[in-house]
């Protein structure tokens, strides 16, 4: 039996040799699958992390440009509040002023808006009660005209309007300083701000 068995022993060797080598192939190719793996593992987690990043730089450009744009628009809100409050200090300026004065700024009024020298000068309650008389005579001699001071006032801070049958010619305060805002917004930011 000696010889049968070294027959056995010398398959079992040649079969282990043959699982052997197998095995060292399968674990080579094995290997070799893992490698290919992690190193498209490792491709696809940089290129998420890559993806992410660039996701995130665009969110924060995004947001701030976003950020910027409402930074604007808040300064430009509050650059014009700044015009409109010179405009409101300006109407305040010219109802400051002294009596003979505003009385001859209404009066000057009175001659613009009725340059044939006829019509009814409509003053708030209070001009008309301090300035009515004055601003009428000095129209009508500056005209050589026929203005009326009429019964009648109106709802306005200052200034003045003149109704001559169907037109009325309107100089309040309010609707000057509305005008000259018009033109005069640019000139006023550029000195505010410039």
């Amino acid at each position: 039996m000696k010889g049968t068995e070294k027959i056995i022993a010398h398959i079992q060797a040649d079969a282990k040799a043959q699982a052997d080598a197998i095995l060292a192939q399968a674990e080579q190719q094995c290997a070799g699958i893992r490698s290919d793996y992690e190193a498209k593992a490792n491709e696809a987690y940089a290129e998420k992390i890559r993806a992410g990043v660039k996701s995130c730089e665009d969110l924060a450009d995004s947001k701030s440009r976003i950020a910027q744009m409402e930074a604007k628009k808040s300064i430009l809100s509050l650059k014009q509040e700044m015009v409109s409050e010179a405009f409101a200090k300006a109407k305040d300026i010219v109802l400051a002023l002294p009596a003979e004065k505003y009385c001859a700024f209404l009066t000057r009024l009175a001659i613009q808006s009725a340059p044939d020298g006829q019509g009814q000068v409509v003053l708030n309650p209070s001009d008309r009660e301090k300035y009515g008389e004055a601003v009428i005579s000095g129209a009508n001699k500056a005209l050589g005209g026929k203005l009326a001071l009429s019964s009648e006032t109106g709802d306005f801070a200052g200034g003045l309007i003149v109704r001559n049958g169907a037109v009325e010619v309107n100089n309040t305060l309010e609707l000057l300083i509305d005008l000259c805002r018009g033109d005069m917004a640019a000139e006023v930011a550029k000195i505010l701000f410039g």
